[in-house]
């Protein structure tokens, strides 16, 4: 699944495409996506121009005069500019056209993706509204963090990818960051000074940013705005490495499963 990165990646590829420019048609070729696609995105959208390519978590919001476009890239989903004649691919889903003579398209092949339209503030959508900070903004600290572990007995992997907690850091960042931060990620968050927690909030901002400059991690289908991949994979140290040399003590790394997602640690660096 697209994560953080890959989602701020596709954002930052869009925008100098699609900011101030007014969309001329909408075609959807398949409107069963995770909730149908709106009826009315024909009808309400043309005529419209994106003054704003945003993003909240892992949601892309294109943002016009008259609302905006919710966007969700589910488990597969890439969004890609092409020229608006381009003839579309079996998964190719929804087209905006522009009036740039390009489209915006969406290819979703497992269709968990959603598009969807809200003509109020798009941070009041459902959706949106009981989200937790975003893990690069300035309210996502030490002391917040430590404050909501107390009283919870919750493994800290478990409890730094629960979006009410923080939003946007999936299995692959969680892993990274925990190992960054010398945490074991069965550790319960009660067991964590606050001392901790800001190694950890500065492991997790690092990690990132780092994804995000590296154009987001190669996994499954993604692919950014241009088609290309993220290369963040070369540098992950210990997701999808379990059972080879901790890149720090030499030591075999560990493999289990918290929160039914695989969890790859080094019982010696982290505790």
């Amino acid at each position: 699944m697209p994560e953080l990165p890959e989602v701020e990646t596709t954002r930052r590829g869009l925008s100098p495409f699609l900011t101030q420019q007014q969309v001329v048609a909408v075609r959807v070729r398949e409107p069963r996506l995770r909730w149908p696609v709106p009826t009315e995105l024909a009808r309400v959208l043309p005529g419209l121009t994106i003054e704003h390519v945003g993003r909240r978590a892992k949601y892309l919001l294109l943002t016009t005069h008259h609302g905006t476009l919710i966007i969700h890239l589910g488990m597969s989903g890439s969004l890609r500019i092409a020229e608006a004649g381009t003839p579309p691919n079996t998964h190719d889903h929804v087209d905006l056209v522009l009036q740039n003579g390009r489209c915006v398209r969406l290819r979703d092949p497992r269709r968990f993706g959603a598009i969807l339209w809200t003509g109020g503030d798009p941070l009041d959508h459902p959706l949106l509204v009981n989200l937790g900070p975003e893990p690069l903004s300035e309210q996502f600290h030490g002391e917040y963090l430590y404050q909501r572990s107390r009283g919870r007995r919750t493994a800290v992997k478990s409890f730094i990818m629960n979006s009410d907690v923080v939003v946007g850091l999936g299995n692959i960042y969680a892993n990274e960051a925990l190992y960054e931060a010398g945490i074991h990620p069965a550790r319960g968050v009660h067991r964590i000074a606050k001392t901790r927690y800001e190694r950890l909030i500065r492991a997790i901002k690092q990690v990132l940013d780092d994804a995000i400059a590296a154009g987001g991690t190669s996994v499954r289908d993604f692919v950014n705005s241009q088609g290309e991949p993220g290369y963040f994979s070369h540098s992950l140290r210990v997701y999808g490495r379990g059972g080879k040399a901790c890149l720090r003590c030499g030591r075999m790394l560990q493999q289990t499963r918290i929160g039914q997602r695989s969890s790859v640690y080094c019982l010696y660096c982290q505790r």
